[in-house]
């Protein structure tokens, strides 16, 4: 078996991934993607492993170990994910963006005053 084959096959597995990874709004798209990604490295791993012909089979352990790793990766994300989901109605990946703590949402301040400089008590500006 040539090695270029495989190769050839992963890297298209890789860039499949990485398009879905960077065009994709939707979070779901997103984690299978990753694991595209990840797959195209096994599959890496298990092609270099037969043609070194390791005694040891190292490519194929760590292979099975990125495995385990991938399936509680996916696991936490999709619980994450339908979490965000049941909270804000959408999985946008760009929506995602107003979860963290103090961050305020885009547009026009309803009072027309500098959130900077306005007295939160009075609301008059300081």
């Amino acid at each position: 078996m040539h090695l270029a084959y495989p190769a050839v096959l992963a890297a298209l597995l890789f860039c499949t991934g990485l398009y879905g990874v960077l065009a994709r709004r939707n979070a779901i798209l997103v984690l299978m993607s990753v694991e595209l990604m990840l797959n195209a490295v096994n599959l890496n791993l298990v092609a270099f492993d037969v043609w070194l012909r390791d005694s040891l089979h190292a490519g194929q352990a760590l292979t099975l170990f990125t495995i385990a790793i991938a399936a509680a990766e996916i696991g936490i994300g999709l619980a994450i994910v339908l979490m965000v989901y049941r909270n804000r109605g959408t999985a946008d990946v760009d929506r995602l963006r107003d979860t963290a703590e103090g961050h305020e949402p885009d547009g026009p301040n309803p009072t027309g005053m500098n959130p900077d400089t306005a007295n939160p008590a009075t609301g008059a500006a300081a």
